[in-house]
């Protein structure tokens, strides 16, 4: 990671000179410009820092239940809403709120992330929520502890609604949907829809559609419009 470090160190020296020029500065028009200068290094600073610790967290590999005080139980109950800015999920966990915050931590990603709570009531809880529907903020995504819940709020990247959490849920409900073919005889979606109402009817259902079958096929014998 030396060259991460050296970038930091560069940038460290230039917010410094850039607060140095600051300090002696008298012409608005340059301090503004200096300003604007200082929150871009501010900025990229930060960012670089960011990931040098998801690097260094990548490469002190996964955290595993060995690792860990207790056992880890996974956590598959939750809740999610919705506004403008944000995607906010709400996971239910007793006497959370009584731990340690720093027990609670949660890695974002752009398209996933990851909540571990350590050591509440000598059991590890984690869920991990993958391919979210959109992307997300990962600098502006937090989580925040209440009584007995925990908070986890995803910045949207785009302000849109979501119709579901990820993808996956989004290709079950698409799956669900009733297809429709244009090119498909529209009598044939009516015999295949009498014969699911017939099979699954009581015996009067049953009476009912081969008396109108009956009389329909006399109708056509005669050469009359079929109107059933």
């Amino acid at each position: 990671m030396p060259l991460v470090n050296s970038q930091i160190n560069g940038l460290e020296n230039d917010l410094r000179e850039v607060a140095r020029l600051l300090e002696s500065c008298e012409r608005t028009r340059v301090r503004d410009v200096l300003t604007q200068e200082q929150k871009k290094i501010e900025k990229e600073l930060t960012q670089i820092r960011h990931q040098k610790e998801q690097q260094a967290n990548k490469n002190s590999g996964p955290k595993t239940d060995s690792a860990l005080k207790g056992y880890t139980v996974k956590i598959n109950n939750y809740g999610w809403d919705q506004s403008d800015k944000f995607v906010k999920i709400y996971i239910t966990l007793k006497g959370v709120h009584k731990i340690p915050e720093e027990n609670v931590d949660v890695s974002f990603k752009e398209r996933s992330f990851n909540l571990l709570v350590k050591d509440l009531d000598g059991k590890n809880h984690q869920m991990t929520i993958n391919n979210l529907l959109c992307p997300i903020s990962v600098e502006e995504s937090s989580k925040k502890v209440k009584t007995d819940m925990v908070l986890i709020m995803c910045k949207k990247k785009t302000a849109k609604k979501w119709d579901c959490l990820t993808q996956v849920e989004k290709q079950t409900k698409e799956k669900e949907k009733p297809g429709y073919d244009e090119k498909a005889d529209p009598g044939e979606g009516l015999m295949n829809m009498l014969k699911k109402i017939y099979d699954e009817g009581d015996d009067d259902m049953k009476r009912t559609i081969n008396k109108a079958w009956a009389e329909s096929q006399e109708k056509k014998a005669r050469g009359d419009e079929m109107d059933f």
